[in-house]
């Protein structure tokens, strides 16, 4: 893993109308390094993953993704959403279009890309979440673990530098949750770097090269997973973890 920072938070606050979502939030992500963020709902961790490709906007503080700093500048927003994909808990898949034209629509629209070459890239990253027999089929013909890789094959269509993943297993069924995350363990395999809202602790343990704790819009605690599960330093944590574990 290199030094090389890839994003960085430096002193980034947000609001909701009267409601202080993040606080003063300081963070740096190194190039390849793999990150889950977990937390009580409503401690701002999807906002905080929304930032880094404005979805979310921030009102103080820097954000910097890959040497370019977010502002209301569109060409720059633009710049950065093309480095930056991003997995919902939903999986915001097209219905009426095919599994194949929902990843080769951004290609062809927002980097201009041939339709042939969008239609291999995007069997290409169907075979790597392992559904390329389903291309044909429309999104409300698969499974709902099916479509959640669709939509992970869909961020990777634009071959981002970074992924994030908010709660991608939230709306899924138990039994498919496995197939969602063993296509995110693969991924985490190959050296991209990754932020990922989740509960599943199991996983963090296996794919984080860090745990952050989020409560009340402010980064709690932050180490390996070794040490954060077995050597947790703050009260939140630990009675947060007390109740995420004994489930």
């Amino acid at each position: 893993m290199t030094t090389e920072n890839i994003i960085t938070f430096e002193k980034v606050n947000k609001w909701f109308a009267q409601f202080h979502v993040l606080r003063d939030i300081d963070l740096e992500v190194a190039s390849g390094e793999r990150i889950v963020i977990c937390g009580p709902s409503g401690s701002g961790k999807s906002t905080l993953i929304r930032c880094i490709n404005r979805l979310e906007e921030h009102q103080q503080g820097r954000l910097v993704v890959d040497g370019v700093e977010l502002s209301d500048d569109v060409k720059a927003i633009d710049a950065v959403r093309r480095k930056v994909g991003i997995v919902f808990q939903q999986f915001n898949l097209f219905p009426h279009l095919t599994v194949l034209e929902n990843l080769t629509l951004a290609p062809m629209w927002v980097t201009a890309v041939a339709q042939k070459e969008a239609e291999e890239r995007a069997m290409a990253q169907l075979t790597r979440v392992q559904i390329a027999e389903q291309a044909h089929k429309y999104p409300l013909q698969l499974s709902g673990g099916q479509q959640q890789r669709v939509a992970i094959a869909r961020a990777l269509c634009l071959t981002p530098k970074v992924m994030l993943f908010d709660e991608p297993t939230s709306a899924l069924d138990p039994e498919m949750i496995k197939e969602v995350l063993d296509v995110i363990i693969e991924l985490a395999g190959q050296g991209m770097t990754m932020i990922c809202v989740s509960h599943e602790m199991g996983f963090a343990k296996s794919v984080a090269d860090r745990v952050i704790f989020m409560d009340k819009g402010q980064i709690v605690e932050q180490s390996p997973p070794e040490e954060f599960f077995s050597h947790p330093k703050n009260d939140r944590t630990r009675d947060f973890l007390s109740k995420i574990l004994s489930h």
